[in-house]
């Protein structure tokens, strides 16, 4: 990183270091702590300030085990116990913290399409052993905002006047083009938009859930309490972003008599038009490559509300793993420098329109395990040989070190 000029890291930290079974009753894990410590601290001796995710998805086992994890209320307390050891013991040095890491995917991949952990689905929208995909995102999804509007609150009322840092969250959001101009394809990407982005950036923002939602979801989507909307409005310091792909979207009124999150939005999805992809495909089914669609998100946040100050938490592209290749080769991803040119230049346009944007990270540094992709994909600027684990940076490493310097111009 050093290496590479760059001036912020995003890191995170596992809850179950800290605390190992979750909760206060199973104790403090020090070494956790020390781990933790010497990271953020070999960071700053480099100059280098860490962004910190409180939660990236990897749930503690025994919370899973005891009440379901965040399909029960009791989330709350523990998760904000964990967090308010992370901001006492970390907060001097970390000034930018991240309650969540993308909760739509979350509720998502966990509660209707059961790929993430903890694989809770219904038929037909995927193959579970448990689980309702009509109910159980929306149940999650709520307790994941009262537990960000908890951490928040605690952040606000008891550290930030003397650690002086920023407290926000990381949401993805793809971005929707209608499939049409007609009104229906219209209104179809606005509620798209809705079920992704404002599922969770409405709560935060303005205190309660899209209308579009509560009309269609019905008694299904949890309310909050006028304390709970109350605490929740106006719940961050900055907004987080994590942009990969746009859509064509169109309206599809739902013929199923199975209620889903899938389908309660009336709306489907498309990478293709007239036989032409919206762009480039990458080594990952659903990313086409759209940096356009970074420029029209981030104007459509600023327009609706009242443009909030913005850090591009995430934003990459992956290619397939393939063993087969020589090194050489591999480390030539012309793909990824076209990607980061694009969407550097996009996210330029956008500041010129005045969007509050402050920090832009790549996803991601070095080649990672990449959830339920595993190693089959590569998303880093870094190669890693997963035989050996050294280290080789890949050609868009040294465009970004350039682009960094200032020595690339759009």
């Amino acid at each position: 990183m050093k290496y590479l000029g760059v001036d912020a890291y995003r890191m995170s930290i596992a809850w179950s270091r800290i605390l190992p079974k979750g909760s206060l009753k199973g104790g403090v894990n020090r070494e956790g702590i020390k781990h933790y410590n010497n990271v953020i601290n070999e960071l700053h001796a480099n100059d280098i300030q860490p962004f910190v995710t409180l939660f990236h998805w990897d749930l503690p086992q025994a919370l899973e085990d005891a009440y379901g994890g965040f399909l029960s209320p009791h989330i709350v307390e523990d998760y904000t116990n964990y967090v308010d050891i992370c901001f006492r013991e970390f907060g001097d040095r970390v000034k930018h913290w991240i309650t969540l890491n993308e909760p739509f995917s979350y509720a998502y991949g966990g509660y209707v399409a059961g790929f993430f952990a903890p694989g809770r689905c219904s038929y037909p929208d995927g193959n579970c052993t448990a689980g309702n995909s009509s109910t159980e995102p929306y149940v999650v999804a709520h307790n994941l905002l009262l537990s960000h509007a908890s951490v928040v609150k605690l952040y606000k009322e008891k550290y930030q006047a003397y650690q002086k840092g920023l407290i926000g969250i990381s949401l993805v959001t793809n971005w929707m083009v209608p499939y049409s101009p007609s009104k229906s394809n219209h209104d179809a990407a606005q509620r798209a938009i809705d079920f992704m982005f404002g599922w969770f950036w409405d709560p935060i923002a303005l205190g309660d859930y899209p209308l579009s939602m509560r009309a269609l979801v019905g008694e299904r989507l949890p309310k909050f309490t006028k304390e709970q909307s109350l605490m929740l409005k106006g719940s961050y310091d900055f907004l987080g972003l994590n942009y990969y792909t746009t859509n064509y979207v169109f309206n599809a009124p739902s013929e199923s008599n199975v209620l889903s999150y899938r389908t309660d939005s009336q709306v489907n999805y498309t990478g293709m038009k007239n036989g032409k992809l919206i762009g480039p495909q990458a080594g990952i089914g659903f990313l086409y490559i759209y940096p356009k669609g970074l420029k029209d998100l981030l104007v459509y946040i600023k327009k609706r509300y009242n443009n909030p100050l913005i850090y591009v938490t995430e934003n990459g592209v992956s290619e397939f793993n393939n063993a087969s290749i020589p090194l050489k080769e591999a480390l030539n991803d012309q793909m990824r420098v076209e990607f980061y040119r694009g969407h550097t230049h996009y996210l330029h346009r956008a500041i010129q329109k005045g969007v509050n944007v402050n920090g832009y990270f790549p996803w991601t540094l070095m080649d990672d395990y990449e959830w339920y992709l595993g190693f089959s994909v590569r998303f880093g600027l870094v190669f890693v040989d997963y035989k050996t684990l050294k280290r080789y940076p890949k050609l868009s490493a040294y465009w970004y070190k350039n682009f960094l310097k200032g020595r690339i111009h759009h």
